[in-house]
């Protein structure tokens, strides 16, 4: 699925180990747009954390999955972002060069067709 909305709310990362060794989970609370936005609160995994595009006020693509699963009797359902990047007006805007040195080259991946879930 994939929806695009604005980043209103940043909980603090959690990490841990498991058996397959250490983890880090950060939450995120967006708002969609439309004529009744919704806010909704995704879970980014490990190197899928970039810090620099998750800003209060930036809206985001996201690309995520829905899971639910049960547990004593009780079903809990998790949204799993799996990419996610600005959006079109955000990217534009972001500056790809230091203004100090015109010569600087930054090479900035296309991450369209990188990281699908599966």
């Amino acid at each position: 699925m994939q929806t695009t909305a604005k980043l209103i709310k940043l909980l603090p990362i959690q990490t841990g180990t498991g058996k397959n060794g250490e983890w880090k989970k950060q939450e995120i609370i967006v708002e969609t747009e439309g004529q009744y936005p919704k806010k909704i609160c995704m879970s980014i995994w490990g190197e899928k954390i970039n810090l620099q595009q998750l800003q209060i006020g930036n809206t985001l693509n996201i690309d995520f999955d829905i899971e639910s699963r049960e547990y004593n009797g009780k079903w809990y359902t998790d949204v799993k972002v799996w990419k996610v990047g600005l959006s079109g007006n955000e990217a534009a805007s972001s500056p790809n060069f230091n203004d100090d040195d015109e010569e600087e080259v930054v090479y900035v991946p296309d991450v369209s067709d990188h990281e699908t879930p599966f």
